[in-house]
């Protein structure tokens, strides 16, 4: 049984901030998430694309900003359970819960702060009869490891931004790169689609529009796919890779946790944001994309903020009867868990004769 001071679903930006003010109030944290690393979205989806509107930060790629989370909070020594669903939650006798994945492991909080962002994701896969016997065999829905497509022939199916930017990006890791959209136009930034453009002239990508793959070839592994074509004559052709991803986005879902009897409203977790974020469950939280509120925006900034507010709520359920006085940190500094300590330089006092 693994046992904490608050017991954190989900490991994306939300979660891990949620672990450093904890610490300023010197609770533990232990995170869950179903994603084999933490970082959420911003390491599993898109870690090399830029997000402008993180405080300090004129710009910084989703996987650095997962990285200066994690160099933030390690001081406060939280604990992961990566690569395992938060399935069923039990309340205890003594009014804390204990949190089962769908490995078994149990874990047990008497706060727990949901913060799965969107919630558990599923690819949208295209409707290719035989696509299921190739996943893990040459088809992925997710790009992990760009490494793996190494000098390989690659096809990427999809018009958004993540068909565009993995294709601008493995131009130079594959052998070969070919992007398949079933239309001439695309849906994603005009700076990637000029990009695409010009990697296209200058023979690094090969585009196919409008057309869509509609089969795939193999005995053990993927060793083509069937392209329809439908400009001026419709036709079918089979071209040859290694690897086919499609990329048509993910849909998100609560998963197991849509059964806790939380108050749900459109696939998000209703919660009291007058106060402290805090679910129709006393001592169960939900913060960042994955609650509703009048008001509610899905934010990076928004869920630091909720995840502020909710830790000073869970420090008077921890605590009850405690005061916590608030200091700054610039004034009381930071004491890590593992005896480290910030703080800013005392001034020197000088005397004058």
């Amino acid at each position: 049984m693994i046992k904490t001071d608050i017991l954190i679903i989900g490991a994306g930006p939300t979660g891990l901030f949620t672990v450093f003010e904890a610490g300023l109030l010197k609770l533990k944290c232990h995170l869950i998430d179903a994603l084999p690393q933490p970082g959420g979205q911003c390491s599993e989806i898109y870690p090399k694309k830029p997000i402008y509107d993180i405080p300090a930060y004129p710009e910084i790629l989703a996987g650095d900003l997962t990285d200066k989370l994690l160099e933030q909070c390690k001081q406060f020594e939280p604990g992961f359970t990566l690569g395992e669903r938060a399935d069923t939650i039990e309340k205890q006798e003594d009014g804390s819960f204990i949190v089962t994945t769908n490995k078994g492991t149990k874990h047990q909080a008497p706060v727990v702060a949901i913060a799965g962002g969107l919630g558990s994701f599923e690819p949208r896969k295209p409707l290719i009869h035989n696509i299921k016997d190739f996943e893990d065999k040459g088809v992925e829905y997710i790009i992990k490891d760009p490494e793996m497509y190494r000098d390989k022939k690659v096809v990427i199916a999809g018009g958004g931004d993540s068909a565009l930017d993995w294709s601008i990006f493995l131009s130079d890791v594959a052998s070969e790169v070919t992007l398949v959209h079933r239309r001439n136009e695309f849906r994603g930034h005009l700076d990637s689609v000029e990009k695409v453009q010009e990697l296209k002239n200058k023979g690094k990508i090969n585009l196919i529009t409008p057309a869509e793959v509609v089969g795939i070839v193999g005995d053990e592994k993927v060793n083509a796919v069937v392209v329809k074509q439908a400009q001026h004559i419709e036709r079918e052709f089979e071209l040859e890779c290694d690897h086919f991803v499609p990329l048509f986005g993910l849909s998100p879902k609560l998963g197991p946790i849509a059964n806790w009897g939380l108050e749900i409203e459109k696939n998000a977790i209703t919660v009291n944001n007058a106060l402290d974020y805090q679910t129709n469950i006393p001592g169960i939280f939900a913060i960042g994309d994955v609650n509703t509120y009048p008001g509610k925006l899905k934010l990076i900034l928004c869920g630091f903020h909720e995840a502020t507010l909710m830790c000073q709520a869970a420090y008077k359920i921890i605590n009850p009867g405690k005061r916590y006085v608030m200091k700054y940190t610039t004034v009381s500094g930071v004491d890590g868990f593992d005896g480290t300590r910030k703080e800013a330089p005392k001034a020197v006092v000088k005397k004058i004769n």
